[in-house]
């Protein structure tokens, strides 16, 4: 039989009312032919409160014991799921990380994958289990402790196992109906794409699309992993949702596929800094360590021996790169006059993969901006993508504009 993954986000599975529906679109896929795998997150707010518990009970708290604390939402959900499937006469049995196994490092609550065996899984499909719904998020380490894979963690479970089980699709099903051009609370002439290609929607995914978690993408793409982004709300049909594919699945696509937008960002300025070999891997070594997750990076031209280094970061990372920096420079390992920050910036991205065929995209970009009245403050390319760190306050107004200007609103 071929094998098919679903998987439920979390407001997919909020109430036992919304576990029915969901498992009735299971039941259609059943009698359509598949084996299938579903993947559930724990139902809505659920994992905040028990990370809130974790946190109230023990503030310097036993990872092991926050990722069997943590974990234990998905559990919930997976045995819901399986007794209500059961109740419509479903072959269904429900799977905890361990038990499938689903094998892990032992980093505990941002373990890696490392193997999915699936001779357990498919000797029950041969005996005619329907259904394995498995605990998304979770798995287990070398040990034989439970281990979770971080937030976001159930979508990146759902992708690995369509791999491991060489699936027909995987499905994810969340509150949105697809991937759109931008996002639709800013821009009301965002369109719904019906193909977007793995490169693109992991740009975007890492851009502040939060659609799906980067990492999925990232293994979706390894793997060729056909993804269906759909809404576990609107009525099933063969044509719903985003499909995320190679891009030769994509017949004819526009240069730009999508404005992507991150509003939390900040920008850091080291001021007159030692313009000699090795000081920029000491300086961005520090904050690796220090856990501050550097984006856009520019090196001013060197006067004197000296340079401005600029770079970007999450604003609630702020603190920690400027702790971070000062050790350093009372360490005598870096030497700057000023560490400046602003932390009323946001980036701005167009991402597309026709851009490695079609010139004046930057142009357009920045000619647009520049029609507004915006300033940018910082620029970084790659091969289909352009960012720009603006002032916050123009956020939406550059949203709208460039969604306009590449006529977004329009299939190819």
């Amino acid at each position: 039989m071929p094998i098919l993954v679903m998987k439920f986000g979390g407001t997919s599975v909020a109430t036992l009312d919304r576990i029915k529906r969901a498992a009735k679109r299971v039941g259609l896929e059943v009698a359509k032919g598949y084996d299938v795998i579903v993947i559930v997150s724990a139902m809505a707010g659920k994992t905040n409160e028990l990370v809130g518990w974790v946190e109230e009970t023990s503030p310097l708290f036993d990872a092991r014991e926050y990722d069997a604390v943590v974990s234990s939402g998905e559990n919930v959900t997976a045995g819901l799921m399986a007794l209500t499937l059961q109740e419509m006469d479903i072959p269904a049995r429900s799977w905890q990380g361990w038990q499938v196994p689903l094998l892990t490092t032992s980093t505990h609550s941002s373990a890696r994958i490392e193997d999915i065996p699936p001779e357990n899984i498919l000797r029950k499909f041969g005996e005619g289990m329907k259904v394995a719904v498995i605990a998304g998020f979770q798995g287990v380490s070398p040990e034989g402790r439970i281990t979770t894979l971080g937030r976001g963690g159930s979508d990146t479970s759902a992708v690995a196992f369509a791999a491991a089980f060489n699936a027909e699709r995987c499905d994810i099903y969340t509150d949105v109906d697809g991937v759109y051009t931008t996002d639709p609370r800013i821009c009301e002439k965002a369109r719904k794409l019906d193909k977007i290609a793995f490169e693109e929607m992991l740009e975007l995914a890492s851009l502040g699309a939060k659609v799906l978690q980067t990492r999925s993408v990232e293994l979706a793409m390894r793997y060729k992993v056909r993804l269906r982004v759909l809404s576990s709300f609107e009525e099933p049909s063969d044509t719903a949702g985003t499909l995320v594919c190679d891009e030769e699945e994509i017949m004819e696509s526009k240069v730009v596929a999508g404005v992507a937008h991150s509003r939390d960002e900040a920008k850091l300025t080291l001021l007159s800094v030692a313009d000699r070999p090795g000081i920029a891997a000491s300086i961005f070594t520090a904050l690796s360590d220090a856990n501050v997750n550097v984006d856009m990076i520019v090196q001013n031209i060197a006067e004197n021996e000296r340079t401005d280094m600029t770079f970007s970061c999450p604003t609630n990372q702020v603190a920690r790169a400027e702790t971070a920096l000062a050790e350093m420079k009372a360490a005598g390992k870096v030497n700057y006059s000023e560490l400046v920050a602003d932390t009323n910036v946001c980036k701005i991205s167009v991402v597309g993969i026709g851009m490695r065929s079609h010139t004046g995209v930057a142009a357009k970009m920045f000619q647009v901006l520049s029609n507004e009245n915006i300033n940018i403050k910082v620029i970084t390319t790659s091969e289909i993508k352009i960012s720009v760190l603006i002032d916050r306050k123009y956020m939406e107004l550059a949203v709208q504009a460039l969604h306009d200007a590449f006529e977004l609103d329009k299939a190819a």
